[in-house]
């Protein structure tokens, strides 16, 4: 079981107070590969651990883009010893947390769960030209996502109680939850990753990002006329099309319209014709993401993703990180097979309302 998790906040809490450098990150070469198809490209086949503890934004309180070595190691081996602290076995005789939860972290205030040894987010930080990078955003150099525009920050206001995102992380009730449905009453406001349509975090893309949680896998399967890209989370496949024109303006696909065609060794994979279901990090559908596949050796390559939506970020920004080739194997994501949690919420929430209801019928009375 591959062991690698951190969240957003665990990486702010390890780098808090860690000292910057001024070093840059170089531009990334390109380096042909020693394998290549029948048709001359290379061969970027392989199954890629994506997994990686370097977040999307640089965390707060950091100015350099890479970590010295001594930095990392420090914190890697932090990482390391939390996991250890999290996998630790849970007694089966231990006494059922208190009603609510005991407070710490966790859905509804910790009710209880598994321990961490299936969590799989990461060990180490990604590599790009020999540096170790503390944030996939590259561009803007001080590592964060663009500001919202007015409008998106408006769209977001007016898409509040609306069905989640792709990107969505599990939500508590809303509150004035006993003057409107809440985020638990609702089979279709639940994240779509959670549902099982989508990845969590964007995985399935495009941008195809770590997911900082588990099933880290992405396997490439390549021919003279597609690409397709299998995501272990959720089981989406992506297929690319290469060298055709988009479809018409009027099909809208919940991962975009991606075509792609060969710049010298690097593959070019244009993506449009989003739809407003998905809406990447609160995105219009007017979404375009060009992303950049480059051998940089016999077991990696380079992704390098543009982000461009005027309606949405004040500025189009890329992120970049390196796939390692793994030989582990991309297995079945079953998800929601034999679980009943989102059945026995929703049954909840009915005996709740019935409940309610006869307590009023007896004050009446």
């Amino acid at each position: 079981m591959r062991t690698r998790f951190l969240t957003a906040f665990a990486v702010s809490l390890f780098v808090a107070g860690v000292s910057a450098q001024n070093a840059k990150p170089q531009t990334a070469k390109t380096t042909p590969s020693t394998k290549r198809t029948a048709d001359g490209h290379p061969d970027l086949q392989g199954v890629y651990d994506l997994a990686t503890l370097t977040p999307v934004e640089r965390p707060n309180g950091l100015t350099s883009p890479v970590y010295t070595e001594a930095e990392a190691k420090k914190l890697e081996q932090q990482v390391a010893m939390r996991k250890e602290y999290s996998d630790r076995a849970i007694k089966g005789d231990r006494d059922a947390p208190p009603k609510g939860g005991d407070g710490s972290a966790g859905a509804a205030g910790n009710v209880g769960g598994y321990n961490s040894f299936w969590i799989d987010a990461g060990s180490s930080y990604t590599i790009v030209d020999g540096q170790k990078r503390t944030s996939l955003v590259m561009d803007p150099e001080n590592g964060r996502v663009p500001a919202l525009t007015a409008e998106a920050r408006q769209r977001a206001m007016a898409a509040r109680n609306q069905a989640a995102t792709s990107d969505t992380t599990a939500a508590e009730d809303d509150p004035g939850y006993e003057k409107a449905p809440g985020a638990y009453d609702d089979p279709e406001r639940r994240p779509l990753g959670e549902r099982c349509l989508l990845g969590f975090g964007s995985t399935s893309g495009p941008p195809m990002l770590p997911t900082y949680f588990y099933n880290n896998l992405h396997q490439i399967v390549q021919t003279p006329d597609s690409v397709m890209i299998l995501s272990e989370m959720v089981h989406d496949a992506r297929v690319i099309r290469l060298n055709q024109p988009h479809v018409p303006a009027s099909i809208r696909k919940w991962n975009g319209d991606s075509v792609g065609h060969w710049e010298g060794d690097t593959l070019v994979v244009d993506t449009t014709n989003f739809t407003d279901r998905t809406r990447f990090r609160g995105s219009s559908s007017d979404l375009h993401v060009v992303e950049r596949f480059t051998r940089t050796g016999a077991h990696s390559l380079l992704y390098r993703f543009t982000i461009e939506d005027p309606k949405t970020w004040t500025r189009a920004w890329t992120g970049e990180y390196t796939w390692p080739e793994t030989s582990e194997h991309v297995y079945e994501y079953a998800c929601h097979e034999g679980n009943y949690a989102l059945e026995n919420i929703l049954r909840g929430a009915r005996l709740k309302e019935t409940e309610e209801t006869k307590k009023k019928s007896d004050i009446k009375q």
